[in-house]
């Protein structure tokens, strides 16, 4: 048989006694080398026929420790290395399974109660309602507060589990959209632990995660629920801690990958900021999300102020800092899945109207308006509309759709409101939207029906001039397909700025049967163009006649087929023809860049 060697050079802390029988794998000699206990065991089954060490000796790298001979073959048998239990779990690995089952809801019974009395949902809960089951990997869930100094450590461990914010990487939506549904960053803040607030250790864990969700641009899912910063955190060697990355690192993962933030209940101070960073805010019909909570507003000799008076949900739907309204945090959750699934690839199963209704939308009567978003819920896929600030800036309509299962963006005047002109808040709202989806290439589909910019004193006094402008300084720069369908109206710069910057500008303009165009509203026109000639005429009657005429000559002049007729613009189009340009839109928009990281606008 062949003898026992040493694998490299050490001290001889445990050797076999002559006689004994050893099985295959068994310990035959053990060396500590480098403060390490190193195992020689016997290649096969047999009985130790000498030693050659003892106990203390030092050896050397292929040193003989003891030779081996054929032994009984029941005695060897009884020595052979039991078979492993893997039902076996031993006190170590105990220790560590029971720390993380105490992370669990069913383990947190009064977390648990008190968040049902408010009627909410647990973080917990939310996580395993965002991610696919079995795909998240959390960062940092032994986290404690950063407050041994003043509190025992099974305090920290039972009251301040994974110091109230759940950081991690999971899978969202694999099921539907297969392998584009890559890894996404999460992080859910805890209500149940120190009201969520921002502690030491809350600040690493997002900054750790944050730091990778930008190095692999994974897309950022933020449950923003909490009171600001924390005060209590004692072992800190810090005073203000301003130094903290975390709002930095969030801010530069605009245009990196897609962000989004969930609230609900109270978000004040430095939770709010984090989903003010984010590019879209879901929040629930109890929200409050502020700049600062009571506490900061008392402390600032602003008065004393309920929570629930700070920011609520109408009036940040109201002002667009709410994107997307929704009822309770079960919502809130499928919204965020729904908002993040445009960015995950096309889907494979769709359906849609018939098209031909495209052809009724817009009346025959050119001064009688039409619901803008019936023709938005037409020209997309079936259930695809996704509109972002419905209650914002009136004039605009900017949704995110899909069109033969491919994710567009969809930019729309809404006549409803000053007849579809472009004010200054619409203006931002339809700039901030093209930013967004140029960020990650979604092309950008755009339905016009506009008189132009608005103006007069009211329109400049709200920055009309700069407001509007920045719709061109974007729509110039964008780097995905942009294609406008004329529906009604394509006047003065309003029109242009609805292209991109110009009818050539973009990747097409279209329009429709009912499409019109001009330098300015045809009636002005007449007005300005005309006002000697009219003027001119004493006759009330006669004069509206030939207003009438004259506005009869533009019109003709500027509608639809005379502008195709003089190449100003690519076509004119039946109506129920629109969504091939779409498809072909769609089919022109590469690789959407914020992937490869070739291409990085941010979104203001």
């Amino acid at each position: 048989m062949p003898d026992v060697i040493s694998p490299m050079p050490g001290t001889v802390v445990v050797v076999a006694a002559v006689g004994d029988a050893v099985g295959a794998g068994a310990t035959v000699v053990v060396l500590e080398s480098m403060k390490m206990e190193h195992v020689v065991a016997a290649g096969e089954a047999g009985r130790v026929r000498s030693v050659a060490v003892k106990v203390g000796d030092t050896v050397t790298k292929g040193q003989i420790l003891a030779e081996l001979e054929p032994g009984d073959a029941e005695a060897t048998a009884a020595a052979t290395t039991p078979r492993l239990d893997l039902e076996e779990v031993r006190s170590d690995t105990a220790e560590v399974l029971d720390r993380h089952a105490r992370l669990e809801d069913a383990r947190r019974t009064d977390a648990v109660t008190a968040r049902r009395k408010r009627d909410r949902r647990t973080a917990r809960e939310n996580l395993a309602d965002l991610v696919d089951e079995g795909s998240f990997l959390e960062y940092g869930g032994l986290a404690v507060a950063a407050q041994s100094r003043r509190r025992a450590a099974e305090d920290l461990i039972a009251k301040t589990s994974t110091d109230g914010i759940i950081c991690g990487l999971g899978t969202i939506n694999a099921a539907e959209c297969g392998a584009d549904a890559a890894a996404s960053a999460v992080m859910i803040y805890d209500y149940t632990v120190l009201a969520g607030t921002q502690g030491y250790r809350t600040h690493q864990k997002k900054d750790r995660l944050l730091r990778l969700a930008l190095e692999r641009r994974l897309p950022t899912v933020l449950y923003a629920e909490g009171g600001g910063g924390r005060p209590g955190d004692v072992d800190v060697p810090a005073v203000a801690g301003l130094d903290v990355p975390t709002f930095g690192l969030l801010a530069q993962m605009s245009g990196r990958a897609p962000t989004v933030a969930v609230v609900a209940g109270y978000c004040f101070a430095g939770n709010a900021v984090l989903a003010g960073l984010c590019d879209v805010i879901i929040a629930t019909e109890d929200s409050n999300l502020g700049g600062g909570g009571p506490a900061m507003i008392e402390g600032g000799g602003l008065g004393v102020v309920a929570p629930t008076d700070i920011g609520p949900i109408d009036d940040q739907v109201a002002s667009g800092v709410v994107d997307i309204r929704v009822a309770d945090e079960a919502a809130a959750t499928a919204m965020a899945k729904r908002y993040l699934s445009y960015f995950q690839g096309p889907v494979a199963e769709w359906s849609c109207a018939d098209q031909r209704e495209l052809r009724t939308l817009v009346p025959e009567n050119r001064v009688r308006s039409h619901d803008i978003r019936r023709i938005i819920d037409v020209v997309a896929d079936t259930d695809s509309v996704l509109e972002l600030r419905p209650d914002f800036g009136d004039g605009m309509v900017t949704a995110l759709i899909r069109v033969e299962g491919v994710a567009m963006g969809l930019l729309a005047n809404n006549p409803h409101h000053l007849g579809g002109a472009i004010d200054g808040v619409g203006a931002d709202k339809a700039a901030r939207f093209m930013q967004l989806c140029d960020a990650y290439g979604l092309p950008i589909a755009v339905l016009c029906d506009t008189p132009g910019i608005m103006v007069g004193p009211e329109a400049e006094r709200e920055a009309t001039v700069r407001r509007a402008s920045r719709m061109f300084v974007v729509g110039a720069n964008t780097s995905v397909p942009v294609g406008t369908v004329v529906v009604r109206k394509g006047y003065g710069l309003g029109a242009q700025a609805m292209a991109a910057g110009g009818f050539k500008a973009n990747d097409f303009t279209i329009g429709w049967p009912t499409s019109e165009f001009g330098g300015m509203n045809l009636e002005g026109a007449v007005r300005l163009g005309f006002r000697k000639e009219l003027d001119a005429i004493t006759d009330h009657a006669e004069r509206e006649v030939v207003y009438q005429e004259r506005l009869a000559a533009m019109y003709e002049r500027g509608r639809g087929l005379s502008m195709a007729s003089y190449f100003e613009i690519d076509d004119v189009i039946d109506p129920a023809d629109t969504r091939r340009w779409l498809v072909g839109l769609a089919h022109a928009a590469p690789e959407p860049a914020w992937r490869s990281g070739d291409h990085r606008p941010w979104v203001l």
